[in-house]
């Protein structure tokens, strides 16, 4: 490719980009680029959200150019508000190394990890002495740190802000210094810390990066987005019926959103799809359909996609029980007096869920235990072999006890 059809390959789902000219500059020095992207090893399982960031990782590697993977196992101690509007806990040096594994499993599915250079941001961090730290700390302004906007969010309420906080975007820009990268990608939400990257290598005086950012993938309710937290995502590790189903289970509009952004349909071509589907030309669940299957298709095959679609359509259109469903197995140690918390065989059912997202939905009424719908969060249960556990409209399980 040219230089100028690598900035439009690159660019095409971005919503900022901090600059286009000096992009196309870079991508005409005739070199490979250094491609940076961070690892938050808060959140180690990957969903099809982190894919559109990933997939723009993997196109840089396809043109030639040297992605380096930060793991942020020094940061990660120190805690991001970044999207939040309060502090994340610290992690262990062990929680960061578990999560770091699973994170390379599922990134794998997307970038070519073995290629890729893979770094640890604790190997220059640690090394940094106090003199160093008042030296970064001395490449920004504290008036320039609050209009990071969860900042301002905190100061209006008074809640407090560590000086600690304000470390963080420096550290992170101080990974760009060590690593001398060209180019850094990232969420919107990461905005702000790569913005302050740019001015921590002007300070140490290396070019700056350019910064790349793209949308934030709405999670399956249509509302807030993709979030492991929340509970509204699709994981890319997930069994190819789970990631059907669930991709099945987004709204119209999110369908479009998908599409774009997942599958980079062009412009001109959506806006035929909309029409279509607003004209009753075409069935929109047809065309979600394609989507879940295409999308289920790249992190497995498409035999495996195909055969997810044929199930779907058993179940749900038939309103059948799946003919093959996954074994949840409760130990004898996890009973008292033979009962179990309905939450927990949830939990077990999805564990992409969360305890208090179990309860949740026990109190909605999205929970049924061999046809019986139980509405109690707190129910306990005497759990039988052979008993079927339904979650939602699509998760089912058979119950094995030990």
């Amino acid at each position: 490719m040219t230089p100028e059809q690598q900035l439009e390959l690159i660019t095409q789902t971005a919503v900022h980009v901090e600059t286009k000219e000096e992009l196309l500059a870079k991508l005409r020095l005739g070199r490979p680029l250094r491609v940076k992207a961070g690892f938050d090893p808060s959140a180690p399982n990957i969903h099809i959200g982190h894919s559109v960031p990933l997939d723009i990782l993997r196109a840089f590697q396809d043109l030639g150019h040297t992605v380096v993977l930060i793991v942020g196992d020094f940061t990660a101690r120190i805690g991001d508000p970044s999207g939040k509007i309060k502090t994340r806990p610290a992690l262990t040096r062990e929680e960061v190394d578990d999560a770091a594994k699973t994170y390379f499993a599922e990134v794998g599915k997307i970038v070519d990890v073995d290629s890729a250079e893979v770094r640890g941001n604790s190997e220059w961090l640690d090394g940094l002495d106090f003199a160093d730290v008042l030296k970064l700390a001395s490449s920004y302004t504290v008036a320039r740190m609050l209009e990071r906007d969860t900042f301002a969010v905190r100061m209006k309420r008074e809640e407090p802000i560590t000086i600690t906080e304000m470390l963080y975007p420096l550290a992170q820009g101080y990974d760009s210094v060590a690593v001398e990268a060209d180019v850094e990608l990232g969420g919107t939400d990461q905005l702000f810390n790569l913005l302050v990257g740019r001015d921590v290598q002007r300070f140490y005086g290396q070019e700056p990066q350019v910064i790349v950012t793209f949308p934030l993938l709405v999670g399956t309710d249509g509302k807030e987005k993709m979030s492991s937290s929340i509970g509204n995502l699709v994981g890319i590790a997930e069994p190819a019926d789970s990631m059907f189903g669930k991709v099945m289970s987004i709204s119209d509009e999110t369908m479009l959103h998908y599409y774009e952004l997942l599958l980079k349909t062009p412009a001109e071509e959506l806006a035929e799809m909309k029409s279509a589907i607003r004209d009753g030309a075409v069935n929109p669940r047809d065309v979600k359909l394609d989507l879940a299957e295409r999308i289920t298709a790249r992190y497995h095959s498409a035999d495996a996609a195909a055969a997810a679609r044929e199930e779907f359509l058993r179940q749900f259109s038939g309103r059948e029980m799946p003919t093959e469903m996954p074994t949840v197995t409760v130990g004898a140690d996890e009973l008292t007096d033979g009962q179990i918390l309905l939450s927990r065989l949830v939990v077990k059912c999805d564990p992409s869920l969360s305890n208090s997202q179990a309860r949740r939905l026990i109190g909605q009424g999205a929970v049924e235990l061999d046809g019986e719908k139980v509405t109690d969060p707190v129910a306990t249960v005497t759990p039988e072999s052979g008993a079927v556990l339904k979650v939602g409209k699509r998760r089912y399980a058979k119950i094995e006890v030990e």
